[in-house]
């Protein structure tokens, strides 16, 4: 009870100011229209009132206030003036939205008061909103007293609408932003990338110059400039790896590091080893980091090309340092690249490598050689020929099983000297114990030079020299061979039904340089492997089919210039192991009869068909005549058909076996039957398939006739010159000139020939002869 007549006393005692007249206007400022005047006019009974209204006693109720001194009610007053400041300043500091871009709010007696918003914080904007909704608030009241629930549904519906002005005051200023704005900020953007991409590439520089400059101190830094390496900009990343490059290239040491066990690290060593292990350890974590980063990016397409450079020059510079399997992994696995680039430069860090072997001792071409094997077998030796094409630049040193003598005659000569010594140790027991001791020490000392000697020099010893050599020529005679057996079981199962393999293969991309690896190292195969070795090639050579059952369907699988290949590969082997080897070879001396009809200029290679012409018809032993004889016929025929280097190359040939062979001139003679000598057969069988059967020397070469009238004038001469050969004559086998050189000389002459000056000139071939004889003597002193 007590507080309630407490707070009744108080409710009483508050006191209420009666509210402010409106601003008195001077009667001039008002303005009055002609329409309010006729309006009132009009309408003097309505207004009577207003002249008999009592202002004094309204005047006095409006002013009074009940039972308050003057000092209080000058207080109230004050008080009241500061809360107008106070409300005008926070007016001021809003921002008054425009009346088309919001709906106003409309009070009970007709007026309309605008929502603002403040320039501050959203809180701030809160807090004046509510303090705008709560003067509005005021003036209703002022005006008209308002029901709780009435004042309650305005406030939220003033709250509503001063958030959706709120947004949509942010959404106009995000509209209102000018072009020019975004322009201004994409430019500082790309400013501030531009600063931050050159000052990341100062910091590159200046770690790289720091390491280079002392690399035991700041050895730390190989994590920050790994760090930059990580980076989300490409350049960024590129420019990194490149750096770590030039960095690891130049700190590598010159031996591979192995860290220390447990039972080292609990030993106690010096400040000196303890700082070494450090540096070490330090360099090989950064190292291996490296390298891992390089092994991710390999695979994405951006950094492949940087990664690769950096993992082969990492590789040729330092093949002897730690994780180089992984380096030597990545190369091979790349060696067959569709991107040149890559290829080119794998394949050159992979020749590099078996040109230098002093730099790792060997043992990387042996892990080099394993791993192309390797490659080859799982890719079913459907590779780039680079992969395989490499391997040609391996040396072989032949006298390593010479240089074992010299050892057992060092091995000798010291059994000898302790044989000597023992001889002589009565006399040395009769010298002083000091000289006996001084002996010793300096045979400790040489032996100890001798070994610190060995072991820095990298040569291994012979042994293990040999036993290297051995791996790697095993491992590249496997890679050969597998070509070969999956070219033939290729070759014969698209003979048959089952050419599902073989038919989705096509091509052969591995047989060429499988056939040339063969002829450079045929010396180094065993003599257990050559017959095999011949098998196969006499099998490519002829298409896996007879002689007899002669079928073009078959041999679209090889093509004219690779079984010319299969048929040079088998003469050099032979040639390579004449002493052991007693072979015949007549099978392909056959491919090579039937491979001259079905070679075409634009198809094949005419540098591996002048290369069988020297190597099987002018550089072999005296041939058969019969053979002889059909190979000069079918040249002829073929130098009718074809181009001038090819004519020129058929054409040396034919005069080679001519010159060997004397009694083949008698097809240079006018008799129907071949002159005095006509052979066992009686007539020529121009399509028989064994040069043996075909009876060419009951033929005559009328070509020559035809050859004499060629279009260019070295071919027309040397016809002429073959022509004039006589039956008595004993002519030395003088020219310098082969058909590779005679092919070759040709076909780059082809492109400035003009045939129609060759024509026009034919008529005077003394002239030609002076001027053709200036430009290429070698053609007139074998004419």
């Amino acid at each position: 009870m007590g507080k309630r007549n407490r707070r009744e006393n108080n409710r009483r005692e508050k006191v209420i100011l009666p509210p402010e007249l409106p601003p008195e206007i001077s009667e001039d400022e008002i303005e009055v229209s002609d329409e309010d005047l006729q309006f009132v006019d009009e309408n003097r009974d309505y207004a009577g009132f207003v002249s008999r209204l009592d202002t004094k006693s309204i005047t006095k109720h409006v002013t009074r206030v009940a039972d308050v001194k003057e000092d209080a009610l000058e207080a109230l007053y004050e008080k009241r003036v500061k809360r107008k400041a106070l409300q005008k300043e926070q007016e001021e500091s809003r921002v008054q939205v425009d009346p088309v871009d919001a709906l106003p709010v409309k009070t009970s007696d007709g007026q309309l008061y605008y929502r603002t918003f403040s320039r501050t914080s959203e809180d701030g904007q809160n807090e004046d909103e509510a303090g705008i909704d709560r003067n509005s608030i005021d003036v209703d009241k002022s005006i008209l007293r308002l029901t709780k629930t009435e004042r309650r549904e305005k406030l939220k519906k003033s709250k509503k609408e001063a958030k959706k002005q709120a947004n949509e005051s942010a959404k106009i200023e995000e509209g209102q932003e000018t072009p020019q704005a975004t322009v201004l900020a994409e430019v500082k953007e790309d400013l501030t990338a531009e600063e931050s991409f050159e000052n990341k590439k100062r910091k590159l520089a200046e770690l790289g110059i720091e390491l280079l400059a002392d690399p035991e101190s700041n050895i730390r830094s190989l994590k920050d400039m790994l760090e930059i390496c990580k980076d989300d900009d490409d350049s960024i990343s590129k420019l990194g790896l490149l750096s770590l490059l030039a960095v690891f290239k130049d700190i590598i040491p010159g031996y591979r590091i192995r860290l220390p066990t447990e039972k080292e690290l609990e030993m106690k060593v010096s400040k000196e080893v303890k700082k070494r292990r450090q540096h070490e350890s330090t360099l090989l974590s950064a190292y291996k980091a490296y390298l891992q980063r390089l092994l991710i990016l390999e695979k994405k397409s951006v950094f492949r090309q940087v990664a690769v450079r950096c993992i082969c020059t990492l590789l040729d510079a330092a093949p002897h340092f730690n994780f180089r399997e992984s380096l030597l992994g990545a190369v091979v696995r790349n060696i067959s690249s569709s991107d040149n680039v890559i290829r080119k430069l794998c394949s050159s860090t992979i020749k590099s490598l078996f040109m230098n072997e002093g730099k790792h001792g060997g043992e990387v071409t042996v892990e080099a050689v394993r791993l192309i094997a390797a490659y080859v077998k799982v890719h079913n030796c459907q590779l780039h020929p680079d992969s395989v094409e490499v391997l040609m630049s391996l040396s072989f040193d032949e006298d390593l099983g010479e240089a074992e003598k010299p050892v057992e005659d060092k091995k000798f000569r010291s059994k000898k000297h302790k044989r000597g010594k023992n001889f002589e140790e009565p006399k040395q027991l009769q010298a002083s114990d000091r000289k006996k001791n001084r002996q010793e020490l300096m045979m400790k000392m040489r032996e100890e030079v001798a070994a610190d000697y060995g072991a820095a020099s990298l040569e291994p010893d012979f042994v293990a020299r040999r036993t290297m050599q051995t791996e790697t020529l095993s491992a590249v005679f496997e890679t050969y061979f597998r070509i070969l057996k999956h070219t033939m079981q290729s070759i014969t199962s698209f003979e048959g039904k089952a050419s599902s393999t073989a038919g989705t293969s096509g091509a052969h991309p591995l047989l060429a340089p499988c056939l040339n690896g063969l002829g450079k190292f045929s010396h180094l195969i065993d003599l257990d492997y050559i017959g095999d070795l011949l098998d196969y090639l006499k099998t490519l050579a002829s298409g896996c089919i007879s002689s007899d059952n002669y079928s073009e369907k078959h041999l679209k699988h090889l093509t004219v210039s690779e079984r010319l290949q299969c048929c040079i590969i088998a003469f050099k082997v032979m040639r390579s192991n004449l002493d052991a080897l007693n072979v015949d070879l007549h099978e392909f001396f056959i491919q090579l009869y039937n491979l001259i009809l079905e070679y075409k200029p634009g198809r094949d290679d005419g540098g591996v068909f002048a290369e069988a012409l020297k190597i099987m018809l002018c550089d072999d032993r005296q041939h058969d005549m019969q053979k002889a004889a059909a190979f000069i016929k079918r040249l002829a025929t073929f130098a009718l058909c074809f181009g001038s280097a090819e004519s020129m190359a058929a054409l040396v040939t034919l005069k080679h076996l001519l010159q060997k062979n004397i009694k083949c001139r008698n097809l240079l003679e006018n008799d129907a039957g071949g002159g005095s000598v006509s052979g066992s057969i009686a007539k020529y069988h121009p399509y028989a398939s064994d040069p043996n059967l075909s009876g060419a020397l009951t033929s005559v070469l009328w070509e020559l006739n035809l050859l004499s009238k060629h279009y260019h004038p070295a071919v027309s001469t040397m016809a002429s010159g073959i022509s004039c050969m006589g039956v008595a004559q004993n002519q030395a086998y003088f020219s310098a000139l082969s058909p590779q050189e005679a092919f070759k000389d040709l076909s780059l002459e082809r492109e400035s020939f003009n045939q129609v000056d060759a024509m026009g000139r034919s008529n005077n071939k003394r002239i030609w002869f002076i001027h053709w004889g200036s430009k290429k003597s070698r053609y007139r002193k074998f004419i």
